[in-house]
């Protein structure tokens, strides 16, 4: 079978077909989460109250959205300071933690210096250990360092992860070691051999610690729950956390704010992610391969 575009003629196949609109029907419905998320945000209270719940929102209103920052607005403190907040730190984490571990990266895998496989074990033992067992470690080295109610508390333990300085290295490790060796004869100097021609190299790499660093640190609301005191440092999900609660008409209002806080929360990281998705594939595809 052909379609005829024009004065030319293109092959369809019934196989193609098929197989395009299943993967359509399953698009669909693996985005029905996040379109119900975003239904729910835009709902009116009365909607909200409908049982059985409905799907999609019918009168949208924006009433969620004031209601959210009216309740986690205190009289001195603006809701958009802990947007600031939460901007800050994330982006900051997540640059510092892309660079130092691809710095820290590129020194165990090429420059390997005395005690490298030493660093390497102790890097994949630290991947056996989940966040919640470091975690008063964590907060004795930050307090032993003065750190306690500031923003370098929040950013400093997110810097040196242990799966993105293994994910650095794995991937640098496909970058030949003739190459670099080339470019130091040619004069380059060590970090201008890291900068232009390793990290260029490992671009998936760093795309996808991108994503998992900004999900990570965006919605994080322990740190900065354990680390200030200060209501001024608040970030977005630890102030969202004081609209749960209530009954009655103030726990239905308060269920509004939280489909808005909701949405508010998830939207960069579907932004991230959709920007940044293509290295997140590339680095599926390189994951199994060494040097």
């Amino acid at each position: 079978m052909t379609i005829k575009l024009g004065k030319r003629r293109y092959p369809v196949h019934f196989s193609r077909i098929t197989l395009y609109t299943f993967i359509l029907l399953l698009l669909s419905f693996t985005s029905l989460p996040l379109v119900y998320v975003v239904c729910q945000a835009f709902k009116p209270l009365e909607e909200l109250s409908i049982y059985p719940p409905q799907f999609f929102v019918r009168n949208p209103t924006l009433t969620n959205f004031s209601t959210l920052v009216g309740a986690v607005s205190s009289s001195d403190i603006p809701f958009f300071r802990y947007v600031l907040n939460s901007l800050y730190v994330t982006v900051l984490s997540v640059f510092l933690s892309v660079f130092v571990c691809s710095l820290a990266a590129y020194g165990i895998n090429k420059l390997r210096p005395t005690g490298h496989v030493f660093l390497n074990k102790l890097i994949i033992a630290a991947l056996m250990f989940s966040g919640s067992v470091t975690t008063i470690p964590t907060y004795m080295v930050v307090q032993n360092l003065g750190l306690i109610d500031t923003y370098a508390a929040l950013i400093i333990p997110k810097i040196a992860v242990s799966f993105n300085l293994f994910l650095m290295i794995q991937f640098m490790s496909q970058t030949p070691n003739s190459l670099l060796e080339a470019a130091r004869i040619d004069g380059a100097r060590e970090f201008k051999v890291f900068w232009n021609i390793v990290m260029p190299n490992v671009k998936p790499a760093w795309g996808t610690l991108i994503v998992f660093s900004f999900v990570s640190s965006w919605n994080d609301y322990f740190a900065p729950l354990v680390y200030t005191s200060k209501a001024a440092m608040k970030t977005l999900p630890l102030a969202i956390q004081q609209i749960s609660g209530g009954a009655g008409s103030v726990s239905l209002t308060r269920a509004g704010a939280a489909s808005a806080a909701t949405l508010i929360m998830t939207a960069p990281t579907i932004i991230i992610y959709t920007v940044m998705q293509g290295k997140v594939i590339k680095t599926m595809e390189y994951s199994g391969i060494k040097e």
